[in-house]
Protein backbone atom coordinates (compact mmCIF):
# COMPACT_ATOMS: atom_id res chain seq x y z
CA UNK A 1 0.00 0.00 0.00
CA UNK A 2 3.02 2.13 0.92
CA UNK A 3 4.67 1.48 -1.95
CA UNK A 4 1.23 2.48 -4.23
CA UNK A 5 0.92 5.73 -2.33
CA UNK A 6 5.04 6.68 -2.96
CA UNK A 7 4.65 5.47 -6.37
CA UNK A 8 1.45 8.13 -7.12
CA UNK A 9 3.25 10.88 -5.40
CA UNK A 10 6.23 10.48 -7.59
CA UNK A 11 3.79 10.38 -10.74
CA UNK A 12 2.24 13.84 -9.69
CA UNK A 13 5.62 15.38 -8.60
CA UNK A 14 7.17 14.46 -12.03
CA UNK A 15 4.12 15.97 -13.63
CA UNK A 16 4.05 19.07 -12.01
CA UNK A 17 7.79 19.52 -12.59
CA UNK A 18 7.04 18.82 -16.55
CA UNK A 19 4.69 21.50 -16.69
CA UNK A 20 6.71 24.61 -14.95
CA UNK A 21 9.55 23.02 -16.85
CA UNK A 22 8.03 23.44 -20.03
CA UNK A 23 6.18 27.42 -19.11
CA UNK A 24 10.25 28.58 -17.86
CA UNK A 25 11.41 27.27 -21.50
CA UNK A 26 7.91 28.75 -23.02
CA UNK A 27 8.93 32.41 -21.17
CA UNK A 28 12.48 32.22 -21.84
CA UNK A 29 11.56 32.20 -25.69
CA UNK A 30 9.48 34.90 -25.02
CA UNK A 31 11.99 37.05 -23.87
CA UNK A 32 14.34 37.43 -26.20
CA UNK A 33 16.70 40.62 -27.70
CA UNK A 34 16.26 41.27 -31.80
CA UNK A 35 17.85 39.12 -33.94
CA UNK A 36 18.11 39.91 -37.39
CA UNK A 37 16.46 37.24 -39.82
CA UNK A 38 17.28 39.48 -43.44
CA UNK A 39 19.22 42.93 -43.51
CA UNK A 40 17.45 45.97 -44.56
CA UNK A 41 17.48 46.98 -47.96
CA UNK A 42 18.70 50.37 -49.69
CA UNK A 43 16.36 51.33 -52.41
CA UNK A 44 16.40 54.64 -54.29
CA UNK A 45 18.40 56.21 -57.25
CA UNK A 46 21.81 56.43 -57.10
CA UNK A 47 22.50 59.99 -57.89
CA UNK A 48 23.39 62.92 -56.54
CA UNK A 49 20.61 64.82 -55.44
CA UNK A 50 18.52 61.55 -55.27
CA UNK A 51 17.32 60.31 -51.94
CA UNK A 52 17.26 57.03 -50.59
CA UNK A 53 15.04 55.13 -48.56
CA UNK A 54 16.11 51.79 -46.23
CA UNK A 55 13.50 49.08 -45.16
CA UNK A 56 13.82 47.54 -41.39
CA UNK A 57 15.13 44.20 -42.30
CA UNK A 58 12.72 41.27 -40.87
CA UNK A 59 13.57 40.77 -37.13
CA UNK A 60 12.17 38.64 -34.33
CA UNK A 61 12.60 39.00 -30.45
CA UNK A 62 9.85 40.39 -27.93
CA UNK A 63 7.81 42.60 -28.94
CA UNK A 64 7.40 45.66 -29.23
CA UNK A 65 10.77 46.27 -31.83
CA UNK A 66 11.71 49.85 -32.16
CA UNK A 67 14.04 50.79 -34.63
CA UNK A 68 17.23 53.40 -35.21
CA UNK A 69 18.98 54.46 -38.79
CA UNK A 70 22.38 55.57 -39.26
CA UNK A 71 24.28 55.97 -42.53
CA UNK A 72 27.31 54.71 -43.95
CA UNK A 73 29.90 56.01 -47.02
CA UNK A 74 31.72 53.49 -48.15
CA UNK A 75 34.37 53.17 -51.29
CA UNK A 76 33.25 52.11 -54.51
CA UNK A 77 32.93 48.21 -53.70
CA UNK A 78 31.31 48.63 -50.27
CA UNK A 79 34.39 48.76 -48.06
CA UNK A 80 36.15 51.31 -45.87
CA UNK A 81 32.83 52.59 -44.40
CA UNK A 82 32.63 55.81 -42.25
CA UNK A 83 29.50 56.99 -40.57
CA UNK A 84 27.44 59.66 -42.45
CA UNK A 85 27.33 62.58 -39.61
CA UNK A 86 23.68 63.65 -38.86
CA UNK A 87 21.93 61.14 -41.36
CA UNK A 88 20.02 59.16 -38.99
CA UNK A 89 16.55 59.41 -40.40
CA UNK A 90 14.64 56.26 -42.31
CA UNK A 91 15.98 58.30 -45.78
CA UNK A 92 18.85 60.16 -47.02
CA UNK A 93 19.41 62.35 -49.64
CA UNK A 94 22.93 62.03 -51.77
CA UNK A 95 25.69 64.77 -51.73
CA UNK A 96 28.37 65.65 -53.94
CA UNK A 97 30.87 63.89 -51.85
CA UNK A 98 28.77 60.94 -52.03
CA UNK A 99 29.49 60.76 -55.65
CA UNK A 100 32.07 57.74 -57.06
CA UNK A 101 31.19 55.81 -53.22
CA UNK A 102 28.46 53.37 -52.87
CA UNK A 103 26.24 53.83 -49.42
CA UNK A 104 24.97 51.26 -46.53
CA UNK A 105 22.33 51.38 -44.38
CA UNK A 106 22.43 50.69 -40.50
CA UNK A 107 19.36 49.38 -38.71
CA UNK A 108 19.38 49.10 -34.69
CA UNK A 109 17.00 47.40 -33.80
CA UNK A 110 15.81 47.43 -29.99
CA UNK A 111 13.39 46.37 -27.20
CA UNK A 112 13.32 45.40 -23.66
CA UNK A 113 15.55 42.90 -23.59
CA UNK A 114 18.70 44.62 -25.51
CA UNK A 115 19.81 46.11 -29.04
CA UNK A 116 20.97 44.41 -32.65
CA UNK A 117 22.60 45.94 -35.31
CA UNK A 118 22.30 44.75 -38.76
CA UNK A 119 23.94 46.75 -41.95
CA UNK A 120 22.46 46.64 -45.49
CA UNK A 121 24.56 45.57 -48.71
CA UNK A 122 25.88 48.39 -50.22
CA UNK A 123 24.17 50.87 -52.68
CA UNK A 124 25.47 50.75 -56.54
CA UNK A 125 27.92 53.83 -57.02
CA UNK A 126 27.00 57.28 -56.87
CA UNK A 127 26.99 59.00 -59.97
CA UNK A 128 26.71 62.78 -60.70
CA UNK A 129 23.56 64.41 -61.02
CA UNK A 130 23.05 65.48 -65.05
CA UNK A 131 24.17 69.18 -66.23
CA UNK A 132 20.80 70.89 -66.32
CA UNK A 133 18.88 71.58 -69.21
CA UNK A 134 19.58 74.66 -71.50
CA UNK A 135 18.64 76.51 -74.48
CA UNK A 136 15.51 74.99 -75.71
CA UNK A 137 15.86 71.84 -73.88
CA UNK A 138 15.22 73.85 -70.79
CA UNK A 139 11.68 74.03 -69.02
CA UNK A 140 8.91 76.37 -71.01
CA UNK A 141 8.66 79.07 -71.26
CA UNK A 142 12.06 79.22 -72.81
CA UNK A 143 13.47 83.17 -72.49
CA UNK A 144 14.28 84.42 -75.75
CA UNK A 145 17.94 85.03 -74.68
CA UNK A 146 18.55 81.03 -74.31
CA UNK A 147 17.61 80.42 -78.23
CA UNK A 148 20.79 79.98 -80.14
CA UNK A 149 21.36 78.20 -83.09
CA UNK A 150 21.39 75.59 -84.15
CA UNK A 151 18.02 75.74 -82.75
CA UNK A 152 15.00 78.12 -84.68
CA UNK A 153 12.17 79.71 -83.76
CA UNK A 154 9.47 78.24 -85.34
CA UNK A 155 5.35 79.93 -85.30
CA UNK A 156 3.70 76.60 -85.05
CA UNK A 157 -0.09 78.31 -84.47
CA UNK A 158 -1.83 81.55 -85.65
CA UNK A 159 -5.87 82.70 -85.41
CA UNK A 160 -7.39 85.45 -86.31
CA UNK A 161 -10.57 87.69 -85.59
CA UNK A 162 -12.55 87.98 -87.60
CA UNK A 163 -12.69 84.57 -88.75
CA UNK A 164 -13.83 85.74 -91.79
CA UNK A 165 -12.63 89.13 -93.10
CA UNK A 166 -15.05 91.56 -95.17
CA UNK A 167 -15.15 94.59 -97.07
CA UNK A 168 -16.34 96.61 -93.75
CA UNK A 169 -13.81 95.15 -91.81
CA UNK A 170 -11.47 97.83 -90.43
CA UNK A 171 -9.15 96.00 -87.54
CA UNK A 172 -8.30 92.36 -87.87
CA UNK A 173 -6.49 91.34 -84.78
CA UNK A 174 -4.07 88.39 -85.47
CA UNK A 175 -1.99 86.40 -82.58
CA UNK A 176 0.87 83.99 -83.62
CA UNK A 177 2.45 81.32 -81.63
CA UNK A 178 6.11 81.25 -81.23
CA UNK A 179 8.18 78.08 -79.98
CA UNK A 180 11.37 76.45 -79.95
CA UNK A 181 11.38 72.73 -79.91
CA UNK A 182 7.30 72.81 -79.27
CA UNK A 183 7.94 74.72 -76.20
CA UNK A 184 6.41 78.08 -75.99
CA UNK A 185 9.06 80.72 -76.01
CA UNK A 186 8.68 84.49 -74.17
CA UNK A 187 10.12 87.96 -75.35
CA UNK A 188 10.67 86.82 -79.18
CA UNK A 189 9.62 89.76 -81.41
CA UNK A 190 6.60 89.17 -83.83
CA UNK A 191 6.28 90.86 -87.27
CA UNK A 192 3.11 91.17 -89.14
CA UNK A 193 1.78 92.10 -92.14
CA UNK A 194 -0.72 91.71 -95.22
CA UNK A 195 0.83 90.49 -98.60
CA UNK A 196 0.71 91.88 -100.91
CA UNK A 197 1.86 95.53 -98.63
CA UNK A 198 -1.18 98.43 -97.98
CA UNK A 199 -4.03 96.25 -97.13
CA UNK A 200 -3.40 95.87 -93.36
CA UNK A 201 -0.55 96.28 -91.37
CA UNK A 202 0.92 97.22 -88.23
CA UNK A 203 3.26 100.00 -87.29
CA UNK A 204 5.05 97.99 -84.61
CA UNK A 205 6.53 94.27 -83.26
CA UNK A 206 4.79 92.54 -80.59
CA UNK A 207 6.46 90.58 -77.81
CA UNK A 208 5.50 87.28 -77.02
CA UNK A 209 4.23 86.38 -73.25
CA UNK A 210 4.86 83.64 -70.84
CA UNK A 211 2.73 81.56 -72.67
CA UNK A 212 4.11 82.19 -76.40
CA UNK A 213 1.51 84.06 -77.61
CA UNK A 214 2.01 87.88 -79.46
CA UNK A 215 -0.87 89.64 -80.41
CA UNK A 216 -0.93 92.26 -82.99
CA UNK A 217 -3.60 94.51 -84.21
CA UNK A 218 -3.88 95.12 -87.68
CA UNK A 219 -5.88 98.26 -89.21
CA UNK A 220 -6.94 98.58 -92.72
CA UNK A 221 -4.87 100.28 -95.03
CA UNK A 222 -6.28 101.78 -98.58
CA UNK A 223 -4.75 98.26 -100.80
CA UNK A 224 -7.88 95.95 -99.21
CA UNK A 225 -8.87 94.67 -100.66
CA UNK A 226 -6.26 93.55 -103.65
CA UNK A 227 -8.78 92.43 -106.02
CA UNK A 228 -12.42 92.45 -106.60
CA UNK A 229 -12.64 87.99 -106.16
CA UNK A 230 -10.36 88.48 -103.18
CA UNK A 231 -10.94 85.06 -101.30
CA UNK A 232 -8.35 85.52 -99.20
CA UNK A 233 -5.77 87.67 -96.83
CA UNK A 234 -2.24 86.49 -97.16
CA UNK A 235 -0.30 87.30 -93.45
CA UNK A 236 3.56 87.44 -93.55
CA UNK A 237 4.69 86.92 -89.68
CA UNK A 238 8.08 86.86 -88.68
CA UNK A 239 9.39 86.15 -85.25
CA UNK A 240 13.07 86.78 -83.99
CA UNK A 241 15.43 87.54 -81.39
CA UNK A 242 16.11 90.96 -80.53
CA UNK A 243 20.02 92.22 -81.56
CA UNK A 244 19.82 89.58 -84.36
CA UNK A 245 20.27 89.93 -87.56
CA UNK A 246 16.34 90.48 -88.73
CA UNK A 247 17.16 87.71 -91.65
CA UNK A 248 19.51 85.41 -90.28
CA UNK A 249 20.16 84.11 -85.95
CA UNK A 250 17.27 82.12 -84.77
CA UNK A 251 14.78 83.87 -86.71
CA UNK A 252 11.63 82.60 -88.74
CA UNK A 253 9.10 83.78 -91.49
CA UNK A 254 6.06 82.22 -92.28
CA UNK A 255 3.13 82.96 -94.34
CA UNK A 256 -0.14 81.98 -93.21
CA UNK A 257 -3.78 83.43 -95.04
CA UNK A 258 -7.19 83.85 -93.78
CA UNK A 259 -10.39 84.12 -95.79
CA UNK A 260 -12.10 87.11 -96.89
CA UNK A 261 -15.59 87.72 -97.93
CA UNK A 262 -16.20 90.91 -99.90
CA UNK A 263 -19.91 90.38 -99.53
CA UNK A 264 -19.60 91.06 -96.18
Amino acid sequence: MNRILLTMVAGVLLALAAVFGRAEVADSAAQAAPSNQSPPAVSGTPEEGKTLTTSDGTWTGTTPISFAYSWRRCDETGGSCSQIGGATAKTYTLKKVDVGNTIRSRVTARNADGSTTATSVPSAVIRSAPAPATGCNGNAPIPIANVSLPDRLNIDTQSVSPTVIGRSTTQVTVRFRVACKGKAVQGALVLVEAVPFNQFGSPAEATTGADGWATVQLNRERGFPAARNQELLVIFARARKNGEDVLGGVSTRRLVSFPVDLRR
